[in-house]
């Protein structure tokens, strides 16, 4: 189904095609009996998916990875597509409008997107009124937190807080985005030092709750060896839960669309990203010695890609740009192909 009206979807602009499909998810399913309908097509249910990470339940492995869902305005209905988690944000204390458009670009002859979104959404606040009304509380929702672009790193941390904060009580685990290449200056706070200060602060804060959340760290794929070991030594001496690995890349390698495409700046996902971030998941689970939960995300376009994350450390998988280009049915593959190996 999804394959015969790929090629009308594919015909507009990204981030237009993304708003009207999103639309057109929430109004289908809002009329009677259709949630139902797809439910019954893209659910897959069995108690042997189910996984507990981090001390969370997910009745499967399979979420769908931040900046789908920027504000949490879609959660309920992408649920009803067979996810087991979604991830909502990046969000930021305060909406922003994100850089200028086009900021979203098709590489489809490497099933890829680059995207230079900027962090667009609506403001924390926003969110929670929206979480507030979540009506299936089996589905795991993440909030991934980040900083407004105007915020100097310097007191950066305010802004992580702040989104933490509001949102402890409406989600069921936080992500750090500190990885992300479209908001300047972001990327260093990956650096050790100004890393370690940001998750030992909401770590702390995390402790004098009645009951702390998990916090995981998004890290990029761009990452040296030596800069992953200082990420294993900061998850291992801030004592967060674990880590995403990973998000978009700055590298263009092996390339093969237009030029005019390729060159676009921003974050590339998809296909080309798939090999180096299960190197990172291999490389974090093999020298942590398996010491803390990995997601694995980058360029699942199939249910042997999921396999391969999970063969590689990961505990659970996202998809995003495979979300994209295979569509819904893209879950079920997944789920079916972790209960037929066995996973």
């Amino acid at each position: 189904m999804y394959n015969l009206i790929k090629p009308l979807f594919f015909k507009y602009d990204p981030e237009v095609i993304h708003h009207k499909v999103f639309n057109w998810i929430k109004n289908v399913q809002a009329i009677p009996g259709a949630k139902q309908m797809i439910k019954a097509t893209y659910c897959l249910e069995d108690n042997r998916l189910a996984r507990e990470v981090f001390g969370i339940k997910f009745k499967n492995p399979v979420g769908l990875a931040a900046g789908f869902d920027k504000d949490a305005k879609l959660f309920d209905e992408l649920g009803n597509l067979g996810f087991g988690f979604i991830e909502v944000g990046t969000i930021t204390p305060v909406g922003q409008p994100g850089n200028d458009k086009p900021r979203m670009f098709r590489l489809v002859d490497d099933e890829a997107l680059i995207n230079r979104m900027g962090f667009n959404n609506e403001g924390v606040d926003e969110m929670v009124k929206r979480l507030k009304n979540r009506k299936d509380h089996s589905l795991i929702i993440g909030g991934n937190i980040g900083k407004n672009k105007v915020t100097p790193n310097d007191v950066a941390d305010e802004d992580f807080v702040i989104c933490f904060e509001k949102l402890f009580d409406v989600v069921d685990y936080f992500v750090v985005n500190v990885s992300s290449p479209n908001t300047p200056g972001l990327r260093d706070l990956q650096d050790k030092e100004p890393l370690k200060k940001l998750l030992f602060r909401l770590q702390t804060l995390n402790e004098t709750k009645p009951k702390s959340k998990p916090i995981l760290l998004k890290i990029a794929p761009d990452l040296t060896n030596e800069q992953l070991d200082d990420i294993i030594e900061i998850v291992l001496e801030t004592k967060i839960a674990g880590v995403i690995a990973t998000n978009t890349t700055i590298s263009r390698e092996g390339l093969k669309s237009n030029p005019d495409l390729v060159n676009q700046m921003g974050g590339l996902s998809g296909k080309p990203v798939k090999d180096r971030s299960t190197e990172v998941i291999r490389y974090l689970s093999q020298k942590s010695n398996k010491a803390f939960p990995i997601i694995g995300v980058g360029g699942i376009h199939s249910g042997d890609d999921a396999i391969e994350k999970l063969n590689a450390g990961a505990s659970l998988v996202q998809i995003y740009t495979g979300f994209i280009y295979k569509g819904p049915g893209l879950v079920k593959e997944i789920n079916k192909k972790i209960l037929e190996k066995g996973l």
